[in-house]
């Protein structure tokens, strides 16, 4: 990979990864608009656990909160609180994606990376997500999170296996619709995201695990680093002012994008 490549995709996964924007699709249509060769797995797979470090960092103390809590809970004399119960619903909105994804692996590795399912997705569900902003009362935080709601946007959350979909984007346009606050469904889906993140990272890790090819390092260790620094940046951000912008501009980013990839498709 070339100096320029590594810059280019790290940057752009760890920018897009927490926003509704799909960082999968801009990672699958860059090398093809940009002529780049394929990054691999292992480059995936490093600019991935960038994003999971950003993201552990930012909300480390809430997480350390939450596995305390949630630890505590399991012994016999354990209560629950406010925190371990988060946990629980974690766990719960993480297992559809893992179901899902299990059964559906090879489906969506060979046959839905195709750019008109991409520009579809990104249309369809950019649409969606500016209504989900737009014709629903936001009024309620994360603490008062149902175990159904949890439920629900995790079943959400497997949608984004179809590429151009967006976790993020499907997890907080979920969010919008049961009545939370834009704050709320972008934190509860960057929380969501360690778990799903963390598993991606596993995934495709195994399949790393005994391969005869030489592993380029420093182009690994790069593309850390930058996807790390674009994603917690990203974060702070977004948290900061998506109550003030709304989900509008996201939505017509998607638009665009997404004719953009017809045009280039047809």
């Amino acid at each position: 990979m070339s100096l320029i490549q590594i810059i280019v995709l790290a940057l752009l996964q760890g920018f897009t990864e927490f926003l509704p924007i799909s960082s999968s699709a801009h990672l699958i249509l860059t090398p093809h608009v940009l002529g780049f060769s394929d990054q691999g797995l292992a480059f995936d797979l490093a600019v991935h656990l960038g994003t999971l470090l950003a993201v552990v960092l930012y909300f480390r103390h809430l997480i350390w909160e939450v596995l305390r809590d949630w630890f505590a809970s399991l012994a016999p004399s354990g209560q629950a609180t406010e925190n371990s119960r988060l946990g629980w619903q974690i766990i719960l909105a993480t297992l559809p994606v893992m179901v899902v994804g299990v059964l559906i692996k090879d489906l969506v590795e060979h046959q839905l990376r195709a750019p008109l399912v991409i520009a579809a997705t990104t249309i369809i569900f950019g649409a969606v997500l500016w209504w989900a902003d737009k014709g629903f009362r936001h009024q309620r935080s994360m603490e008062k999170m149902s175990w159904r709601d949890a439920f629900l946007v995790g079943l959400a959350q497997a949608l984004a296996l179809i590429p151009g979909t967006s976790r993020s984007g499907i997890t907080m346009t979920a969010a919008l619709m049961l009545g939370y606050s834009r704050e709320a469904a972008a934190r509860f889906s960057f929380l969501l995201a360690v778990p799903t993140i963390l598993a991606s990272v596993i995934w495709v890790g195994k399949d790393l695990v005994g391969a005869t090819e030489p592993v380029a390092w420093g182009d690994l260790g790069l593309g850390v680093v930058l996807s790390f620094v674009a994603a917690i940046t990203t974060v702070h951000f977004f948290l900061r002012h998506i109550e003030r912008m709304g989900m509008a501009p996201f939505a017509w980013y998607r638009f665009a994008l997404g004719i953009a990839i017809l045009l280039l498709a047809i």
